[in-house]
């Protein structure tokens, strides 16, 4: 997490400063605790604040505090002091803890959200409308939109096959992801997403149409390999993995040498801003 450079989230909370640090390893923000309590209450002391609400929560027997993490962040003077921090899902617990008109549209917002996920569970078309929403507002053409529904498919015949052949884990489909991708493109997914100036966003969502193409080929080249040859066990199947991933890289040498064109590029589709701290604080 030392690598990771520190900044500031300033559209939340009405415009607020929030401190946060990305985690490239989960791939999440820590948030400063005091700045999202201060942005929720206006207490004059959010220090205290917190450490009244962290007694409180202690004696109803929450986790919450033992879920904190101590980071240094930088303050207004420019100092890095250690500050306790809260992921994305420990803030959430944490605006439903503060009683505060303020944070009444959170939390009406997280009942919402509930709710929308208990509805899917009893009609998941219903989640599957949402995402189609929701990559039109993005821009994404409906033919956009169709095929990457077909790759989601295709992902779960893969991750399916991996199953089958003894690999179970999140991890391990990640281990054996990024042997895909290092094999036709140089870089593990979570470099290539460095690469695209990228983080939580979707890397699929932000690939051209040669870079998404090269990705489903070793993806479905591994898949029925897998399928065919049934290896066992993680190694087996990081050995099919970079066959897969080598076709691709077939692929793409072959694009590359026909079209004089790179095939991997930097450029994105999403396009959020990454504020520098640094700089936020000097602009103050």
């Amino acid at each position: 997490m030392n690598k990771n450079k520190l900044e500031t989230i300033s559209n939340l909370f009405e415009n607020k400063e929030i401190r946060s640090i990305w985690n490239s390893e989960k791939e999440d923000y820590y948030f400063s605790v005091v700045d999202v309590i201060y942005a929720l209450t206006d207490s004059i002391n959010p220090r205290n604040y917190w450490n009244m609400l962290k007694s409180r929560l202690t004696d109803e027997g929450s986790e919450l505090y033992t879920n904190c993490v101590q980071l240094k962040m930088k303050a207004k003077d420019g100092k890095l002091r250690l500050t306790d921090t809260l992921d994305t899902e420990g803030i959430f617990r944490l605006i439903e803890s503060v009683p505060s008109p303020k944070a009444e549209p959170f939390k009406l917002w997280l009942a919402k959200l509930g709710r929308e996920k208990i509805d899917e569970v009893f009609d998941p078309s219903k989640g599957i409308d949402q995402m189609i929403d929701f990559y039109l507002k993005k821009g994404y053409s409906l033919e956009w939109i169709e095929a990457r529904i077909k790759a989601i498919i295709d992902r779960k015949k893969l991750t399916k096959v991996w199953y089958d052949n003894g690999v179970k884990s999140n991890k391990e489909y990640a281990i054996l992801t990024n042997a895909i991708y290092k094999e036709w493109s140089g870089m593990t997914a979570s470099e290539y997403k460095a690469f695209k100036g990228i983080r939580k966003e979707n890397l699929r969502d932000n690939m051209s149409d040669i870079e998404v193409a090269l990705t489903n080929l070793g993806e479905i080249t591994t898949r029925d390999i897998a399928k065919e040859e049934q290896p066992k066990g993680l190694k087996e199947n990081i050995g099919v993995a970079k066959r897969g991933g080598s076709v691709a890289k077939g692929a793409r040498d072959l694009y590359e040498k026909e079209t004089r064109k790179l095939a991997i590029t930097s450029e994105k589709n999403l396009n959020y801003q990454y504020i520098d701290e640094n700089e936020q604080i000097e602009n103050k």
